[in-house]
């Protein structure tokens, strides 16, 4: 057996002290007889400690000093075991790595600072099983580059996302994200979200950094967690495809059953921009070639559950609003130069993603000069609902932009969305108070090899959207879909929709567009007028 020198030096302590005591022995005298007594009494004085002799050889007491020495050295050592536990505590604390439900999450053990690996992919298909088109907008035999593309078959990477998010000093909380499809090549314009929160309570918090403007519930939903592949038009029209993750400050108050969102946003100036633009005029695997800059914009969206009997079943109810200042840049001459504006979107195409409604520039012709036009502001409204009732859910919204500027007065641009789901595995849709938005699923039972068979739900739509107004010519289409979803577990998803299209109309506006022709402005959207198309989508999800 070993014994360490702190052992030692205790059992040498104590053991010189317990010789001493046995060898050493009290003496009395009686201050009248003179007679010596081991015990103390009456009349007795103490003479001292005297060692006793004979059988037994005296041993030597530890000198005084010595005894002081060992006593230090033990302090000390029991100074230096405190030390190494609290070190070993603070070890224990530092660097620590956690896998969780959502993935991987560094933190300390304080709580202080966090910081969490996150990530998407989603992978896509479309196949075109019925393209009725016609012969173009000037009938048969007209121009070759007026007879219409069919739609591409195909497989796309529609998202893929990686970034991370965390917490400094508890109240502090960033996020950071970066898509390595977006931007069709343009640097930095891969970057989503981009910002720090500081967190004035549980309920108020304020933004700086790039972030998704607060506006529609749908925009508010991640695209991890909405129904269709796509969101439905008047979204991706009026605020996806004008790209919704802009620079500013924003702020946020929600308590239990609301919320409300504000912001104060802006981008870069220019067709692609910097840092953040997602515009693309010149194409991209994922975007719709809308263009234009805003000045600045400010939004509002409060959302909340008037009616909430448990987490299953509530009513959920809102609103939004934006100010948007369009920039418009001239050249010397007076010719236009860039920013303006246009609304462009497809009818849900999710691989290729050719424009099938198109307003074309809005902004046209010399400043200043007599018929031409100039978009200064939009004026956005929307109205959004949704009702859960167990595995039954229902969700609309109305979406309006006015359009102001020269030549333009208030002219609305507009649509509106319904669609139901049900749970065939008796799961709810999940909703976070804090957003006013859906949040990740989960399945009653995950699929497994016994008996789990993940959740499967059903949806049907329809989605309409006008974008003809006044000098605008933009055509007006209506979809219905169908679609299942299947969620193996909560990060993994299998999607798969059909797209009909009930009415598209490029060509009968009823008068002639500024272009002088009839219809809408551009060639490949007037092409599409009157087009009986059925799509067939897939997506392939996985996220953490």
């Amino acid at each position: 057996m070993k014994f360490s020198k702190l052992t030692l030096a205790i059992a040498a302590t104590l053991g010189a002290s317990a010789s001493f005591s046995a060898l050493a022995m009290d003496l009395y005298v009686d201050v009248k007889t003179k007679q010596i007594y081991a015990e103390p009494g009456r009349g007795r004085e103490l003479m001292g400690s005297f060692e006793r002799v004979g059988e037994h050889v005296a041993a030597a007491p530890a000198p005084a000093a010595e005894i002081d020495a060992i006593k230090q050295d033990l302090e000390l050592k029991t100074n230096e075991i405190k030390a190494l536990e609290e070190h070993a505590k603070e070890a224990e604390g530092e660097g620590k790595i956690e896998l969780k439900d959502g993935g991987i999450e560094f933190k300390t053990k304080d709580g202080n600072f966090k910081a969490a690996i996150n990530g998407r992919m989603q992978v896509d298909s479309q196949s075109n099983v019925n393209q009725n088109l016609n012969n173009g907008y000037l009938g048969i035999g007209g121009p070759a580059s007026t007879l219409p593309a069919p739609l591409n078959d195909g497989v796309a990477l529609r998202r893929a996302r990686l970034g991370v998010e965390g917490t400094i000093f508890k109240d502090t909380d960033y996020k950071f994200e970066y898509d390595f499809t977006r931007g069709n090549g343009t640097t930095g314009a891969g970057v989503t979200d981009a910002y720090v929160r500081y967190n004035f309570s549980k309920p108020f918090s304020v933004k700086f950094g790039a972030f998704k403007e607060p506006f529609s519930l749908e925009e508010a939903t991640s695209n991890r967690y909405i129904t269709f592949i796509e969101r439905n038009m008047i979204t991706n029209t009026f605020v996806d495809n004008l790209n919704t993750y802009k620079l500013g400050a924003g702020a946020n108050y929600s308590a239990e059953r609301w919320q409300v969102a504000t912001s104060f946003q802006t981008e870069p100036v220019g067709n692609n921009g910097a840092s953040n633009s997602s515009t693309n005029p010149n194409g991209g695997s994922n975007r719709n070639n809308g263009s234009g800059d805003t000045d600045y914009e400010i939004n509002l969206r409060a959302s909340g559950q008037p009616w909430m009997e448990s987490k299953t079943k509530f009513l959920h109810v809102g609103t939004s609003g934006s100010y948007i200042n369009i920039n418009n840049n001239y050249r010397s001459d007076g010719t236009f130069n860039n920013g303006g504006m246009s609304f462009a979107n497809g009818i849900g195409n999710n691989v290729d993603r050719t424009n099938i409604l198109n307003t074309g520039q809005l902004t046209q012709g010399k400043d200043g000069t007599k018929g031409s036009h100039q978009v200064n502001h939009l004026f956005r409204y929307g109205a959004e609902a949704a009702l859960v009732y167990g595995p039954f859910s229902a969700q609309s919204e109305y979406i309006q932009t006015n359009v102001d500027g020269k030549g333009y007065n208030g002219n609305t641009l507009m649509g509106y969305y319904g669609y139901m789901t049900y749970f065939l595995t008796g799961e709810s849709r999940a909703y976070k108070s804090r957003t006013g938005a859906w949040d990740r699923l989960k399945p009653n039972h995950n699929f497994d090899m016994k008996g789990g068979w993940g959740a499967w739900e059903l949806a049907a739509g329809y989605d309409y959207i006008d974008l003809n107004d006044g000098d605008i010519y933009g055509g007006r289409a209506s979809t219905f879909k169908l679609g299942v979803n299947w969620y193996p577990n909560p990060h993994v998803r299998f999607m798969a929709d059909w797209v009909h299209a009930l009415d598209i109309n490029t060509q009968n506006t009823g008068t002639v567009s500024p272009t002088g022709k009839p219809g809408v402005p551009d060639n490949t959207s007037r092409a599409f007028n009157n087009a009986d198309l059925d799509m067939i989508e897939t997506r392939i999800q996985l996220d953490w």
